[in-house]
């Protein structure tokens, strides 16, 4: 069978798109899920309306299948929930796409899951009480033969819908446990940035030389004064020509 749901977490379409009710009505699963609601409505409504006759010789209203009361009321009950059952997971199916968390969606499909493969037991053992009791009816002077052999009848197919339905559960269950994880409050750290990788046009290291001051000759080297002053006048001097000075005549 195909896998019904979507191709979003646990099999339900991403959150955000339209609803598209056309391609909704054509998956297998929701076609199943109409059956299955249909058929509840028969067994109930078949067991309820025509399941108890009013035998002559007794008062009280008596189970067409050979008088046991307890097989119609365990079939109205299992028929009556299967409705609410299948209404409930019909509108889930509906709203699952809009649901955004993928916990949420998880809880629903094991709920559905849960529900379905139970409903498909009971309706097994409802199938195998009717069949049963039916087999042992020797009166059935009254007795609708129709409708006891409709409930019989739609208990089976029950039974094979809703397991149908728990196969498509499971699938479902199935895809969403490996196509998404739970999501959870703690995120891992981020990754530290790498170091870059040294490129070969890295500038190459300069070798920096003693400086020596170059001397020139006439003038001092050692310290002690500026080596490019010297002295303009010296003490003492005498001016040139040996006389003294005259002043010039007027």
């Amino acid at each position: 069978m195909e896998e019904t749901g979507g191709t979003g977490a646990i099999g339900a379409q991403l959150p955000g798109g339209g609803f598209d009710l056309q391609k909704f009505a054509r998956q297998p699963q929701t076609i199943v899920r109409f059956f299955s609601w249909i058929f509840s409505i028969v067994v109930f409504g078949t067991v309820t309306a025509e399941g108890w006759v009013n035998p002559r010789d007794r008062p009280e209203a008596q189970c067409v299948f050979n008088g046991d009361g307890s097989a119609c009321r365990y079939a109205v009950g299992v028929g009556v929930l299967a409705f609410l059952g299948s209404s409930g997971f019909l509108l889930m199916d509906v709203a699952l796409p809009a649901i955004s968390d993928a916990r949420r969606r998880r809880y629903a499909v094991m709920a559905d899951l849960g529900f379905s493969g139970v409903w498909s037991f009971l309706w097994f053992v409802c199938f195998c009480l009717l069949a049963s009791l039916w087999g042992q009816t020797s009166d059935v002077r009254g007795i609708p033969e129709d409708a006891a052999r409709a409930a019989v009848a739609f208990s089976f197919f029950s039974s094979a819908t809703w397991a149908i339905l728990t196969y498509f559960a499971l699938s479902r269950y199935r895809h969403g446990m490996h196509g998404v994880g739970v999501p959870t409050s703690m995120e891992p750290p981020a990754a530290a940035p790498t170091a870059y990788a040294t490129t070969p046009y890295a500038p190459t290291s300069y070798s920096h030389s003693a400086y020596h001051p170059t001397t020139y000759p006439g003038f001092p080297s050692g310290g002690g004064g500026d080596p490019y002053q010297q002295t303009l006048f010296t003490a003492g001097a005498q001016p040139q020509g040996g006389g003294a000075y005259q002043p010039p005549p007027y």
